[in-house]
Formats: structure tokens, sequence, C-alpha cells
């Protein structure tokens, strides 16, 4: 019989944020954002244990209250606005490696920013990056604009023109004649520890998707945005 994979979620939650202060531990509906990316994570199947990276004392200390690991704090130079995300999650697996004296198998990152996630979506990311020949599985969400359709950008002269044109270089007339484009969202990231450590960007390898409905893919940047998903997670009451 074939060993079970380790699958280890990572939550990567900075103390700093310019968009929207303290976001990570700010409360929605009495629950601060990183703690539901905690609950989740420990309520599905396939994830054996699950690990916050921050830079920030109280960040750790809230995780720990809702049942998250906190081996290591992340360095405040992998922890600033300059920083990118893949510099954290290499520095997380070189730090569980070495913490825990063990490799494992499968790397789940759940962003804070997206509380609406369910279950199901994360066990569907996973089950993806299990049968299909891919190096990493992203979420995605229907886009609501398309560059080949209506998405402008100034040129040098100060006018707008259309950001892409079509494949066959024509321009799109009808939002139906436009290739389908997704926005990527921050549900879940899945891949080997090995794809982290030797890539530069998660585009290096071949990448999978899962379609997010639109209710449980709000990615949380602005204040705007955590009203909208704080009046999203009232109704699920």
């Amino acid at each position: 019989m074939k060993s079970k994979k380790r699958c280890v979620a990572f939550i990567f939650a900075r103390g700093g944020s310019k968009g929207l202060p303290r976001k990570n531990i700010r409360l929605m509906n009495g629950t601060p954002l990183i703690g539901y990316s905690i609950l989740i994570a420990k309520k599905c199947p396939s994830i054996d244990q699950v690990i916050v990276s921050t830079d920030d004392e109280e960040i750790a200390d809230i995780a720990r209250q809702y049942g998250a690991e906190v081996p290591f704090i992340r360095p405040s130079n992998l922890a600033d606005d300059k920083s990118s995300e893949l510099s954290a999650w290499k520095h997380a697996v070189a730090a569980y490696t070495t913490i825990f004296d063990t490799n494992f198998d499968i790397f789940v990152s759940l962003p804070p920013t997206s509380p609406l996630r369910s279950v199901d979506d994360i066990e569907a990311c996973i089950d993806l990056y299990h049968v299909e020949q891919s190096d990493i599985v992203v979420t995605v969400k229907e886009a609501a604009r398309s560059p080949f359709f209506n998405m402008v950008a100034k040129n040098s002269n100060g006018l707008c023109e259309l950001v892409n044109k079509a494949p066959d270089g024509t321009r799109c007339t009808r939002r139906q004649d436009a290739p389908v484009v997704y926005d990527m969202t921050t549900v879940a990231y899945v891949c080997a520890p090995e794809f982290i450590t030797k890539s530069q960007s998660i585009f290096d390898g071949k990448m999978k998707s899962v379609l997010i409905p639109d209710e449980r893919a709000v990615d949380i940047d602005t204040e705007l945005d955590f009203k909208f998903a704080e009046f999203l997670m009232s109704q699920r009451s």
C-alpha cells in the first residue's frame, strides 16, 4: 500500500500592510482575518500540519491561539513591501526542513486575504495536483474585463489603446469572440517544496488551475474589499 503524501499548509502573514494596516489580524465578524485561513486548513482532511510564517510577534500569538504552529519568525527583510512572496516561501521550506529535521511532499499556501474559501476549494487544488502532471496548481475566477476586448493602456502619446489584440492579430469587436481569460485569486496555491526551491517565479513551471466562484474568491487588498468580504461572511451565519 502506497504511503500518504505529507501535506503542510503555510499561511504567510507579515505585520506591515500599507493599504490596510494590520490587515492580517483585523477582526472580521469577530474573528481575526488570519483565523479563517487557520481554521479552514485544520478542517481539510489532506492537510497534516498548519504553519504560520510571520515577522510579527502579535500575529504569531494570535496564530497559536487559533491552532497553528509558529516554529520560526520570518526575517524582516523577507517581510517588507519589496520582498516577494516566493522569497518567503523559500525561507519557510528551508526553515521547516531544518527545524523539524524532515522533508514533506506537498506545499499549500493559504493567504489570509481569502477568508471565504471552502474546504472543497482547497481539496480540489490538492486533488488536481495529485492527478495532473503539473508543477503548481493555482486558483482563478472568471475575469470581469478582457485585455482583448475592454481593457486599455495609455501609449507614449497619452492615448488609450487596447491592451492585447486577438491571437490572429485582429481586434475583437464582441466579448464572445475574445479569448477566455481569468483573474488569479489567492484562495490556494499547491506545489512541491522542490519546485519552490528551484524556481524564480511560480510561472517557471507547468501551471494548472481550479476555478473558484466569485463569492468565494474575494481577495482583500483594500477597505472596500474588506467590507465586501465581511458582508458576504455575515450572510453565511
